[in-house]
């Protein structure tokens, strides 16, 4: 069995339009990453049949960028990775403020593919509002 029967295929995200003018697809590893990365840049409540779907990680939109704020980003990273996306095993969640120090946080997951057990990492930067001086 190849592991693209275990994890599937999908819509490509964002949606686009493939090379024979139909919906473009994601498959096998690639499908897998979309597919977090779309849980993290949803906000919970966001989805008006499905208000419970996404992270929480964007009630931080505004917060200080300070080791508490970090620390509750990679909290809700790990939660809602756990909860949405049954297929990997989160390993790690680090949260870093990026090198620029524009108020981005680099947020750095580790994971196994339950189905090829497969170690992967994941970056999600996550862009945050700075408060004034």
């Amino acid at each position: 069995m190849r592991s693209y029967d275990l994890i599937g295929s999908g819509w490509r995200f964002p949606i686009g339009i493939g090379p024979r003018g139909g919906i473009a697809l994601a498959s096998d590893a690639d499908e897998l990453e979309q597919a977090m990365l779309l849980i993290l840049s949803t906000p919970k409540r966001q989805r008006l049949m499905r208000p419970e779907f996404g992270c929480q990680i964007h009630d931080l939109l505004f917060a200080p960028l300070n080791t508490s704020t970090l620390t509750a980003a990679e909290h809700y990273v790990r939660e809602a990775l756990a909860w949405w996306e049954p297929r990997v095993e989160i390993i790690d969640v680090l949260a870093d403020p990026a090198a620029n120090g524009n108020g981005v946080i680099k947020i750095a997951v580790r994971y196994i593919v339950k189905s090829t057990h497969d170690e992967r990492s994941l970056v999600y930067p996550f862009y945050t509002i700075p408060g004034e001086p």
